[in-house]
């Protein structure tokens, strides 16, 4: 399902079903795309006017990332909804012999890597904005600096949100399965923290000036 595609009154509905998907790493991207367009919009109204233009290097930097993050972020949504749809279908392939039981068995676990690798991606994305974020509040367009501090809680959202949904699907997997994305967690979890707080503080620091 292309959930991009959708109205968001009927992407709301669908999120509110007994449905498995989409779920919260769906969620996550759908956030991410939120808070690439919002950026785009301050980098906008900042390269559109000469007051700001202390910040137009900052401003063409955040549009550079945040105009392909708004059409990835839908692949990103789409992605994660599919891998958690292979892995459900692969729980109900027949496990009568032993042929059976080892098939199904790597499926699940092949499809609940990728279930975790799409996320992670997601995180990657939206802590990759985050680091962007902070000098276009600092030299932006003052009129807009909140729209950056909303774009920061959605990109910080996207990142925490995507990373549970790493976090679950590692569990389930075999200690020698995702390697790469257990090592690099505990580095991006610290990243996306440090990056939120310095957002925020960017934006109330040019907020109460």
């Amino acid at each position: 399902m292309n959930w991009m595609d959708m109205t968001q009154r009927e992407f709301l509905a669908a999120l509110a079903s007994s449905s498995p998907t989409p779920g919260g790493g769906t969620a996550s991207a759908i956030a991410l795309g939120q808070a690439a367009s919002l950026a785009c919009m301050v980098a906008d109204l900042t390269l559109g006017s000469d007051k700001w233009s202390e910040g137009w290097p900052a401003a063409e930097y955040v549009q550079s990332l945040a105009i392909p993050i708004m059409t990835r972020s839908g692949v990103l949504a789409k992605e994660d909804s599919d891998a958690f749809d292979e892995v459900m279908a692969a729980f109900k392939m027949p496990k009568q012999s032993d042929s059976e039981k080892n098939h199904r068995k790597v499926a699940i676990q092949t499809g609940t890597l990728q279930a975790a690798k799409v996320p992670f991606e997601t995180a990657e994305v939206a802590l990759e904005l985050l680091k962007a974020l902070s000098e276009l509040a600092t030299l932006g367009n003052a009129n807009a600096v909140s729209d950056v501090g909303v774009a920061g809680l959605l990109a910080s959202a996207a990142a925490k949100g995507a990373l549970f949904n790493v976090e679950i699907n590692l569990q389930s997997l075999p200690e020698d399965m995702g390697e790469a994305l257990r090592e690099m967690m505990p580095d991006i979890k610290q990243q996306t923290k440090l990056h939120s707080r310095s957002v925020m503080e960017a934006v109330r620091h040019r907020m109460s000036n």
